[in-house]
Order: C-alpha cells, then structure tokens, then sequence
C-alpha cells in the first residue's frame, strides 16, 4: 500500500511548531544555573523550592553586608550622627568617600552600604554600633546563631578577603535575608533605588543602587545586594514578589547572576502557587459534643504547592481528649489542640487550635487548589485525641 509520506511530514512539521510555540510543561523542569552554590526560597514558609549545594561554604565577599545593615537597623540608633574614623575613611575597596572626621547619620550609612556596598560605611557603621570592629563582628555572629545560619562565621563587616574564616553558604544567607526583610525599615532601604544622603558641612550625595536586577532588568524583583571579590567572584543575593508569592534568591560563584535569578524566579513563579491549605476561623465537622462549634485556629495557613502536589496534602488534627469534670470546674485551656499539615507523609506546619466558649458563625474552610469542587483534589482529614490514641468521638 502506498504511503502518504508528505502528508505525515506535513503533520508532523506542525506539530513541532505548535510544541515550540506551546510548551508542555515548560517550567515543570528544574532549572540549571551557572552558580557554584544557589537557592530559592519561598520567603513566607521558608520552603526551598530549588537548591545547588545550598549548605556548601563558600566565600561570600559584599552580601556580607546584608547583616551590618540588619544590625544597623535593629540598634535603633539610625538618627544618630557617625564621626568617621581613619580607620573606617582608608577602607579598601568599593566607597562611599568617606574622609576622616566625616559626619553622616547611621541612617545614610546604612543607604550607602546597600546601595553603593561602601566598605567605609561597613567599619564606620560597626564601630558606631559595636564600639569597635570586633565588637561589632561579635555581634553579627551572635545574631547568626539567633537565626539559625549554622554554617556560617563572620570575620568583618563588609565580606573583603582580609580572613580566612569568613564564610557562609546559599541556604543560610536565604535565612539571613527571610529575617531581614520581616524588618520594614530594612525591607525599604533593600528596595531603594535612589538615595539622597548629606553629610555635616558638606554637599549631597545622590545614590543609585548598584543591584541591576532592581533597577532595571526585572520588574519584579525587591531588593537584595551584590558582591564581588577576586575569591569569592560574583556573589547576589535579591528578593522578587509577584502575586501573592514572595521569593529569595542567592547565588553563590556566579558569573551569570542577573539571568540565574531572574529564570529561577520565573520558574518559581510558573511552577508553584500559594494555596490556601486552611483558613483562620471555626472548624466544622466535629462530632464530639464538647468540641462542636467551639474550637478555632486564629492564623490561615498558606504553602507554596505544584499542581501535582496538592494530591498529596493530608491534615491532621489532634485534640486533648477533654477532662469534664475539671474543665467544669476551671473551664478548659486556651490550647486545646494541633492541626498539623503534611506533604508526601513530611511535615510542613502546624497551627494551633484554640477553645472558644462563644459560638462563632465564620467557619473554616480547607482546601488544595482553586476549584474546591474539582475530584481532582483529594484532602484527607483525621481528628484524634492525644489520650490513648483514640477517634474524636470515642
């Protein structure tokens, strides 16, 4: 039988372009970066949503300066004036032009650091804040261990190649900078383009930020700050918000940083969505007389899902099993409960459940994805007691 091989050619040239034009999946794959070491953080829960080598030690020459600003900020003395020492004027280096016996209030030093990555304003923001260098480097270690950066170690403020021990990695400075940009007047000075800054007797400073991701390659990107140095080559970290999603990026040893971060975050964005797993108010649906109508969680619970994720979401909730007799006497306690959130058989969060005497008429709603009504999503609810293990109705 003779074949029509044009007519299969035809169709099949076709059906390539439309596969061209129409990705299937097209951001369902991991992305790849030029990076030594990267992250991407969803910065709400705290979910990696991509890493390479994330917990490797690296050098991470001017991201540094993410903590001098942070520390800077929380000393709380940001109206105050900084006389300029030699010490801090001579700093090699990228510069503001601090010249000893300079006076700039902590607040402009902060702007200069971020934007402009003055290692001047790195040492005369920590001799201002710590008393000296080495005071202040305690301070940044010591607020390190508070967040939890477990591999990192500080050696001064500005990330120059002047120590041997000075080192962090992708993940822990993705730590950094979630805690940080839970601070407003960091979030701002982060995401400032252009800042006007004076000093005493002397003429204005205008400065642009040097993070080009900000700036102008990426319209959705929030902050962050650069870093370079002939160790540590290329470092960045930035923030970018899109929606209702809010993400961190940090490359390490990148020497295509702009394009690494703005195709993870277009990734993240088109891969992942934050869906609402259980909403603040009253839960329905419990059947024992004690608890119906009268328990709550306060705070909703959001977490970043892929489509074919939200299958395998299944909440629990634990309860106290109720002492009558005493809660008679001295009613129950605030905390009466969990509701605990899990993916794949993992944990992901937990909110508190809470007794309210009064009846509410807000009730909660849980759920995995938009369409609530969809037999696609399936969400799988078991109420225990705590007390021998047993159901919530005995």
């Amino acid at each position: 039988m003779k074949r029509n091989y044009k007519k299969y050619f035809s169709f099949l040239a076709i059906f390539t372009l439309l596969v061209a034009l129409f990705p299937i999946n097209s951001y369902a794959e991991r992305p790849s970066t030029f990076a030594q070491t990267a992250i991407l953080m969803e910065q709400d829960t705290g979910r990696v949503l991509y890493d390479k080598k994330m917990h490797q030690k690296m050098r991470i020459a001017s991201i540094t300066k993410i903590m001098t600003a942070l520390l800077a900020v929380e000393s709380g003395k940001l109206d105050e004036m900084v006389t300029v020492s030699k010490n801090a004027a001579y700093t090699e280096g990228s510069s503001i032009y601090l010249k000893p016996g300079d006076k700039m209030k902590l607040e402009d030093l902060t702007y200069g650091l971020m934007l402009r990555s003055g290692n001047d304003a790195a040492v005369a923001i920590a001799e201002h804040v710590g008393g000296s260098l080495e005071g202040f480097v305690y301070l940044m270690n010591q607020k390190a261990e508070e967040i939890g950066m477990s591999n990192t170690y500080f050696s001064n403020p500005h990330g120059l190649d002047d120590h041997e021990k000075h080192f962090s990695t992708a993940y822990d400075m993705a730590l950094l900078t979630q805690y940080a940009m839970q601070n407003e007047t960091y979030k701002k000075i982060s995401g400032t383009k252009k800042h006007r800054a004076s000093r005493e007797g002397g003429p204005d400073n205008i400065w642009g930020n040097k993070n080009r991701l900000l700036t102008s390659l990426y319209e959705y990107c929030t902050g962050g700050k650069t870093g370079y140095t002939k160790r540590a080559r290329r470092t960045l970290v930035t923030t970018a918000e899109k929606d209702d999603m809010r993400l961190i990026a940090v490359t390490l040893n990148d020497g295509n940083d702009w394009n690494d971060h703005r195709n993870l975050y277009e990734w993240g964005f088109n891969t992942f969505e934050m869906v609402t797993l259980a909403e603040a108010g009253l839960i329905k649906g419990l059947k024992d007389p004690y608890y119906k109508n009268h328990v709550e969680v306060k705070h909703p619970f959001i977490y970043p899902l892929t489509e074919a994720e939200k299958v395998n979401v299944d909440i629990k909730i634990k309860l106290i099993k109720p002492d009558i007799k005493k809660w008679k006497r001295s009613g129950p306690p605030e905390i009466v409960g969990k509701m605990n959130f899990y993916l794949s058989g993992e944990k992901i969060g937990d909110r508190s459940i809470f007794y309210e005497a009064i009846q509410s008429t807000s009730s909660i709603s849980i759920s995995v994805g938009k369409d609530e009504k969809s037999a696609f999503f399936h969400l799988f609810i078991h109420v225990l007691t705590r007390a021998l293990g047993v159901t919530e109705n005995g």
